[in-house]
């Protein structure tokens, strides 16, 4: 059997870089010219090296193993944020074809706007596991500029081409190797992270109503500032959450909106989008009773009305035993000492594929924890040290 090529596996990632490079980063958003190029050079790859390639009617690009199972599944994406980083995705994709060179039996995968450009969110990974219908096709929109999904698709060349779906009992697990997209392992001088689970992501509206006035004429007594009980209400949040979050648990507010949004108006409205992560379903509900009890407390305080609605909630991803284990196995042999277990707080194509199959993460370290930014970066020996990680616990789990 061939061995890992760990200087072809870093060409390659290379190369695919130079694709929409920008800066030291990529700019390749989902089903633009760049993106299409991108799943196009990766099926040339996939041809070169026995792989059965085929993009789908979503743009998934799927590589097929031409011989007997049992077979695993690697991959991840290839399109990026604006803007961002050369790795996010690309070095998941990169590894299922070094994994495929080393004549692992293995499907290798790029499943389409896993980074959200489009409303919906994981539209590739949801779709090969049967989870997108078309009546969500039909509504989505590009979150950026407003462009249909069903335009951009017919714009790529796309329009017509059936969606794949994965073959039920073909797959014993699937492999995803990333960057970790945070500063656990360089701060710790580690160089692999074995993934125990993927967070679920429980997202909330909050809309705080109050009475638009004049900034001048209306007196501190007299004011309704929807503004300022939102802000009360946030700093509430994050003053209480350290006593009932999990260790890694997190939030953010990541949008506030005023309504009408002028210097000299007194905001009748706010509007906040609200998030919190762990991997613990007990932790995510006593975070979430928590948040209402505040939101409560803020209504009986405030001059303005609070009210919390629920947007989505997703579901942790825990990671296959036996899959951690061959990875920790292959981490002990060629990286012994220099690696940890870990949650991700990202969310990935893995945790949608979990849902149909085993499966685990591989994390590298990420220089000053960057991602999503053209910044974005990983030092090439230990990208090269987790392929070969990877690649031997692919054997091993195959084998066993």
């Amino acid at each position: 059997m061939p061995a890992f090529d760990g200087a072809r596996f870093l060409h390659d990632l290379n190369d695919l870089r130079r694709i929409g490079a920008y800066r030291t980063g990529a700019h390749r958003p989902t089903y633009s010219p760049d993106d299409m190029q991108a799943r196009h050079w990766l099926m040339q790859r996939m041809d070169e090296i026995g792989l059965e390639p085929t993009m789908d009617g979503i743009g998934n690009v799927l590589g097929r193993h031409p011989g007997a199972g049992p077979h695993l599944l690697v991959g991840s994406h290839i399109e990026t944020q604006n803007h961002a980083g050369w790795l996010d995705g690309a070095l998941g994709v990169v590894a299922g074809l070094a994994l495929a060179r080393a004549g692992l039996a293995v499907d290798v995968c790029a499943f389409a706007d896993e980074e959200g450009h489009f409303e919906g969110g994981f539209l590739g990974s949801r779709s090969i596991i049967g989870d997108l219908t078309e009546a969500e096709i039909d509504r989505s929109r590009n979150r950026t500029d407003g462009t249909a999904l069903r335009d951009a698709l017919g714009a790529a060349g796309l329009a017509g081409k059936p969606r794949l779906l994965l073959e039920p009992g073909r797959y014993k697990g699937f492999f995803e190797m990333h960057i970790e997209q945070g500063t656990q392992l360089e701060r710790a001088g580690l160089r692999a992270g074995i993934v125990t689970g993927i967070v679920a992501i429980w997202q909330y509206r909050i809309v705080v109503t109050g009475q638009q006035d004049h900034a001048g004429g209306t007196t501190m007594a007299e004011r309704r500032d929807a503004g300022l009980s939102a802000v009360r209400l946030l700093a509430a949040i994050d003053r209480h959450f350290p006593m009932i979050c999990g260790e890694r648990s997190v939030w953010t507010a990541g949008k506030i909106a005023l309504d009408p949004g002028a210097p000299s108006i007194i905001p009748g409205r706010a509007e906040i989008l609200f998030q919190f992560r762990d991997i613990s379903v007990e932790v995510l509900e006593r975070m979430e009773d928590g948040l209402r009890r505040l939101v409560q407390e803020s209504n009986r305080t405030e001059r303005c009305t609070a009210e919390l609605s629920v947007i989505s909630r997703s579901r942790p991803a825990l990671a296959d035993a036996a899959m951690m284990e061959a990875l920790e196995t292959a981490a002990n042999a060629l990286a012994p000492g220099g690696f940890q277990r870990m949650p991700s707080g990202a969310g990935h194509d893995a945790q949608y594929i979990a849902r149909v199959m085993p499966m685990a993460m591989l994390f590298t370290p990420s220089i000053a924890g960057i991602s999503h930014h053209w910044a974005e970066d990983t030092k090439p020996e230990d990208l090269e040290l987790c392929c070969h990680i990877l690649t031997e616990a692919a054997r091993r789990f195959l084998a066993g």
